[in-house]
């Protein structure tokens, strides 16, 4: 029995693959043609992150050199549109632009995960993102990479190419947060050749349960912050957002990242 038949969702048939919205216990799933997870949305909370990796990869906003921080955002892959939602939502200094290589994707988002319409900080190109971060020209303060096909791959934003031009791309004290895939053979190579391209200035978080790892990237200055500062920070973070960040803290401490209380990228 497919998921259509068992939640009820709608189903749209192209000759790539399908996109499949599917809704069960009041979250609404995003599926591209198979059962894997690609985005949810709680329904009564439409602009919360519903799935953990979509909140490890708000991690940035706790490593924020000022409060204007990111003023200049750049999200490669859109998907159900969660994280654009949240920095749109709870950003408002930032200017958000999003590259995603369906066409298909945006109305979905919209019509199905209350993606908002474009406007004076939100923008939506229709392309390749690892051609559109070769052909750029601007800079960003944040770079978000979260573009899977059907299968599961990365394709060409999991190259050494691709993360050397977005390092290129970022503008002073900026940083890349990606999705990786924790489960897949290449995962190691995969972060690898991020720590190769910011010259081992990464630091690439345990996998989720949902098989998701976050990577960080430093910055041109590196990273050096009091763990009991960013736990304030995460603290008036959730009072503003009810984003709770204080767990994957806990997990950045246990996997070594803090020697001293001192977060170091």
């Amino acid at each position: 029995m497919g998921l259509d038949a068992l939640f009820g969702g709608g189903r749209v048939k192209t000759p790539r693959n399908s996109i499949d919205v599917s809704e069960a216990a009041g979250v609404r799933y995003l599926h591209f043609g198979s059962e894997w997870v690609q985005g949810a949305m709680r329904v009564a909370r439409p602009f919360a992150l519903e799935l953990e990796y979509t909140r490890e990869m708000m991690l940035p906003l706790l490593l924020a050199p000022d409060e204007g921080w990111p003023r200049r955002v750049l999200a490669i892959g859109l998907g159900a549109g969660s994280v654009v939602k949240f920095l749109h939502r709870y950003c408002p200094q930032s200017s958000i632009t999003v590259v995603e290589i369906d066409p298909r994707m945006p109305p979905m988002a919209a019509l199905h995960f209350r993606l908002p319409r474009e406007d004076e900080r939100l923008e939506i190109v229709i392309g390749d993102g690892a051609q559109f971060i070769a052909d750029t020209e601007h800079k960003w303060d944040l770079i978000l990479v979260d573009g899977y096909d059907h299968r599961a791959r990365a394709n060409a934003l999991d190259t050494a190419e691709f993360h050397r031009a977005c390092r290129a791309r970022l503008a002073f004290e900026g940083r890349v947060c990606l999705n990786l895939f924790g489960r897949s053979r290449g995962f190691r190579a995969s972060a690898q050749r991020i720590l190769d391209a910011h010259d081992g200035h990464a630091l690439v978080l345990p996998s989720l349960d949902e098989g998701n790892a976050i990577c960080v990237t430093g910055t041109e200055l590196g990273t050096r912050i009091n763990l009991a500062a960013l736990r304030g920070r995460a603290q008036l973070l959730r009072s503003q957002t009810t984003l709770n960040l204080l767990p994957t803290l806990s997990r950045l401490e246990q996997a070594g990242y803090c020697p001293g209380g001192v977060l170091t990228i």
